[in-house]
């Protein structure tokens, strides 16, 4: 297994761990992972091309649903001039 795909996998696994903390103690770990989770998708794909880092995107966005949906509308929001 290539070294990108190796630290995918460590990605996942760090962040189910991140999921079973109390939730007052997810933030900074979770806001990490969330973080490095866009250079590891460039890296993914600098060595295995579009097909492989959509299935990337696809476990960040699982795994970050609710924050990514909190982090969009809150943009929305601020788009349309309401605060």
């Amino acid at each position: 297994m290539s070294v990108s795909l190796t630290l995918a996998c460590l990605w996942v696994l760090a962040a189910a761990i991140v999921a079973m903390l109390p939730m007052r103690h997810q933030y900074l770990p979770g806001i990490t992972l969330l973080i490095l989770s866009v250079p590891l998708a460039v890296y993914v794909a600098s060595q295995h091309g579009p097909l492989l880092v959509l299935l990337v995107v696809f476990a960040v966005l699982s795994m970050f649903r609710r924050p990514l949906i909190y982090f969009a509308r809150r943009a929305l929001d601020r788009l349309k001039g309401e605060t």
